[in-house]
């Protein structure tokens, strides 16, 4: 399933106007994370396991490229400035998930 969110396509199942799935869609889950291998926004590193067939690619933690969508208001960020942010957009202050830390090495790769 594909769904717009604020002029980006966000792929998943069951993804909601502001970018919650099946999978995740508490208050707080609003974001949706570029993978390298689709060059797409996906909620979750689930739904992208559940619509393609293939190994996920992740993105350099120090890549300059939007890499982080909003779901909230459709600003993106790049890798670096949301795992070093307070868990909240810098644009319009919606509060993300503390608990997408924990799989931040699903999405990002961390250079030595």
């Amino acid at each position: 399933m594909e769904r717009e969110v604020d002029g980006h396509t966000v792929r998943g199942v069951d993804v909601d106007p502001e970018t919650r799935c099946a999978h995740y869609d508490t208050d707080r889950d609003v974001v949706a994370l570029r993978f390298a291998c689709c060059d797409a926004y996906y909620p979750c590193f689930r739904c992208h396991e559940a619509l393609v067939d293939h190994d996920p690619e992740r993105l350099s933690v120090a890549e300059s490229a939007p890499a982080v969508l909003c779901g909230s208001c459709g600003a993106t960020l790049p890798p670096r400035e949301f795992v070093d942010g307070d868990h909240s957009c810098p644009d319009c202050g919606a509060a993300f998930n503390p608990g997408c830390a924990a799989h931040y090495d699903r999405y990002f790769a961390f250079e030595a």
